[in-house]
């Protein structure tokens, strides 16, 4: 039993180590380091402009609004992976959030978030984190839910709304 809880604890904290050691761009090009995310819960977000689920963006904001006071960043992730969904540059994307959803949260640029060219961050998200949890991302708006230790806590497929009481409340148990 001891040697159980010594490999859990282990491989959560080598998930956290490479969670919060990412560093990616923002969509205005500015250095986005996920260690300045440390001690705050997460929610990363596959978005895109022309999907049936991008009236959710709307939601997302909200949800950013609601609890980023106690903690909480959601962080936008666009990519044309599915569906070829987002056909902008990351220009005309981040003109698109802020333009049609008044998007405060983060946005990182443009990239794929599976297969071989694959982003580092979708890489220890779907890769590197507790078992359960990984798996390639099916399609957009997908949700992962990280805690305020830097782990994979929960995953949310591209139908849950962002203010559906299943994530607010698994939202808040992290905060």
């Amino acid at each position: 039993m001891k040697w159980l809880v010594f490999t859990v604890l282990f491989s959560s904290s080598v998930f956290a180590q490479d969670f919060y050691s990412v560093k990616e761009k923002a969509i205005d090009g500015k250095e986005f380091s996920l260690d300045t995310l440390k001690g705050k819960t997460v929610l990363v977000v596959n978005i895109a402009s022309q999907c049936g689920y991008t009236a959710q963006m709307t939601d997302l904001e909200a949800l950013y609004k609601k609890y980023k006071a106690k903690g909480f960043v959601l962080v936008g992730v666009p990519t044309n992976d599915f569906g070829g969904q987002t056909p902008e540059d990351d220009k005309a994307m981040l003109e698109f959030c802020q333009k049609n959803y008044s998007a405060t949260f983060p946005i990182l640029t443009k990239k794929s978030i599976v297969g071989k060219e694959k982003r580092e961050l979708y890489k220890v998200l779907t890769e590197k984190s507790a078992k359960k949890f990984q798996a390639e991302v099916g399609w957009n708006f997908e949700k992962i839910l990280v805690s305020k230790k830097g782990e994979v806590v929960g995953r949310y497929k591209s139908s849950t709304r962002p203010l559906d009481e299943s994530l607010t409340k698994d939202i808040e148990k992290q905060l």
